[in-house]
């Protein structure tokens, strides 16, 4: 079985091709992804590239063969649905899940992750709005990846698809202020000075960074009109 580590590389390969669109990957940004030196990274590309599970050019970057990408979907596969099998089981909350299931999707058999995707009904999604791959590799499904909401202009109306970054400081503070994916906002303010995004959930104020909404993405529904005063 492949290690951890070569588990960790793909994914992180994976994740940062699909948020980018390009099959290449620097060495920078898979530095910054799996927080180790560039030095680090160079080394263990070499060492994907000799096991023929990625493509690796010296000032360029790292781009997954076929039989990398199956290997790093199969992990994203094991790490969603563990996600969402603590969420649906253990009633665990979603700012919980991401570090157990980080230490689980290694360790566990396909065998057992195929029967927990038959448990819960063969999902879409994880728990974060991220799309879950079938056992063939395949996205079920088209994935939706939305907008960032720190790209809307103010009076945008939105429903809220994805939240990127799973920190669990923004989590919490998503959640208590009654946040939830698939519910609907008004974005009021885009202050891009401030430096801060203001939207309407339930009624309520819902006061978020612009590093915070560039990782919640939405669907735009329609304008609607700004308050006055």
């Amino acid at each position: 079985m492949p290690s951890l580590t070569v588990e960790n590389y793909l994914k992180a390969a994976l994740q940062i091709s699909m948020k980018s669109g390009s099959g290449w990957i620097s060495t920078g940004s898979l530095a910054a992804a799996l927080n180790v030196s560039p030095g680090t990274v160079t080394s263990m590309l070499k060492t994907l590239a000799d096991s023929e599970l990625a493509f690796y050019k010296p000032y360029e970057g790292v781009r997954l063969t076929d039989a990398g990408r199956k290997l790093a979907l199969r992990v994203v596969r094991r790490h969603r649905l563990i996600e969402l099998f603590l969420v649906e089981t253990l009633n665990l909350k979603w700012d919980q899940v991401h570090d157990e299931a980080e230490n689980m999707e290694h360790s566990v058999s396909d065998f057992l992750i195929d029967r927990i995707d038959d448990y819960l009904g063969h999902p879409e999604c994880d728990p974060h709005g991220a799309p879950i791959p079938a056992s063939d590799g395949e996205l079920r499904g088209a994935e939706v990846e939305g907008l960032p909401l720190v790209e809307c202009p103010t009076g945008s109306r939105v429903r809220f698809v994805r939240v990127v970054n799973q920190g669990p400081e923004l989590l919490r503070y998503l959640s208590e202020a009654g946040f939830e994916l698939g519910g609907e906002a008004v974005l009021r303010d885009n202050n891009i000075d401030a430096g801060i995004i203001s939207v309407e959930v339930n009624g309520q104020a819902l006061a978020l960074g612009r590093e915070a909404a560039a990782s919640i993405r939405v669907l735009k529904l329609q304008a609607t009109s700004q308050r006055s005063g």
